[in-house]
């Protein structure tokens, strides 16, 4: 079965999620994931979208946005960003799905820019959007993002959305964030998870047909690696149909080019 990195990453994103949570998606790909998540394994998984609403029915088509009207269609709950983001604050959302630029060991994850003066930056990113608030809040934070070596830092070149910090035990209580911080970090090629202990990254899973020492070539830091590397699962016909005709059939986000 073919099948492009967008779409083993979209797979990948659903094969996380859960039944009966609560998912605070970002734009693009999480939105997908989520979307195949219901429709396969997980029909009682609810989204928030930053713009407000909380558990719409997505029978009119993929929001193209956060802010997209049809992530309003027939939601449980509508009261704009504030409100929505008082619900992570409260304890109501299991997951935080968000992108980045770069990630590093701990999971801090940066959207903002490349290069070591934030005023002449060598790249400068969109930003948090509400990732920054949604990785405090949640208690467990996905991260999807393409595995490159540029991308997975020593050290993130700014702390745009918190992860474990330094490492230490009591970092994100000290920083005065809830929820347990890192949980995924999703790539096309491996899923990786962090240690208990350490709170490092560990390697999970690794793509058919790649191995650990291949992984690791891609990133810029040690691997911890689990006492039981799998294979990833990919996606089936069904699920490619699933996302590429019902979920995603203009290619806004599937056909983005991800090696």
């Amino acid at each position: 079965m073919e099948y492009s990195a967008v779409e083993m990453i979209s797979y990948t994103g659903s094969r996380v999620l859960e039944d009966e949570k609560i998912v605070f998606v970002g734009t693009g790909l999480p939105i997908i994931a989520a979307m195949h998540a219901q429709l396969t394994h997980a029909p009682n998984l609810y989204m928030i979208y930053e713009a407000g609403s909380l558990a719409p029915i997505l029978e009119i088509g993929m929001p193209l946005s956060v802010g997209d009207t049809r992530a309003a269609r027939k939601a449980c709950y509508l009261k704009g960003l504030c409100a929505v983001f008082e619900l992570t604050q409260r304890g109501f959302a299991d997951y935080a799905f968000i992108g980045g630029a770069q990630i590093d060991m701990y999971g801090n994850v940066c959207s903002h820019l490349e290069g070591d003066v934030y005023e002449k930056p060598n790249i400068r990113f969109p930003g948090s959007g509400g990732a920054g608030a949604m990785a405090a809040n949640c208690e467990k934070t996905i991260v999807i993002m393409a595995l490159e070596k540029r991308r997975f830092v020593q050290q993130v070149d700014f702390v745009t959305s918190i992860g474990f910090g330094d490492g230490s035990p009591d970092y994100r209580e000290k920083a005065g964030v809830m929820g347990s911080g890192p949980y995924r970090v999703i790539t096309q090629h491996a899923l990786f998870g962090f240690d208990e202990e350490t709170r490092r990254m560990k390697l999970l899973e690794v793509a058919p047909g790649k191995t650990p020492a291949e992984v690791q070539d891609n990133v810029s830091f040690e691997l911890l690696m689990d006492e039981n590397v799998k294979e990833m699962a990919v996606p089936t016909e069904q699920d490619l149909k699933l996302l590429k005709e019902e979920i995603d059939p203009e290619g806004y986000f599937l056909k983005r080019v991800t090696r």
